[in-house]
């Protein structure tokens, strides 16, 4: 997992914008603060779905390039990417009975497999989904 950094904007009566300083085209937006980060985490996604990928600014290089942006009131936030490798791992988890029961039965009622629903659920944790 790497993080790229992302300027946002917020002009009065507009959305949120977000920009990454280092990926060219590579931007978001979203009504509510808290839709933020996820909507980065997609631009992410998307932008790399056609891109080679690359190392990610220092959070000064960053602050160098936007800091007239920063200056007029914008802010930075570290936005996750996970590489999907195509590829997969065995791992052995240790969980309290009660919390196994409780994660195969929300598999379940969503028709995904154990590993599957743990998998989505690192990944809603990582990207603050809800």
């Amino acid at each position: 997992m790497k993080y790229f950094y992302a300027i946002v904007h917020k002009d009065e009566g507009s959305a949120f914008g977000v920009t990454f300083p280092d990926l060219p085209c590579c931007f978001s937006a979203a009504d509510e603060i808290g839709e933020v980060l996820p909507n980065a985490c997609d631009a992410l996604a998307l932008w790399f779905e056609d891109a080679p990928e690359v190392a990610p600014l220092r959070l000064d290089q960053v602050r160098a390039l936007a800091a007239d942006d920063l200056r007029d009131g914008a802010f930075i936030v570290a936005v996750p990417w996970i590489r999907n490798s195509g590829t997969f791992a065995r791992v052995n988890l240790s969980l309290d009975r009660g919390m196994l029961d409780a994660i195969d039965k929300a598999a379940t009622s969503r028709s995904l497999t154990r590993s599957a629903f743990l998998a989505q659920a690192a990944r809603n944790e990582i990207e603050h989904r809800r």
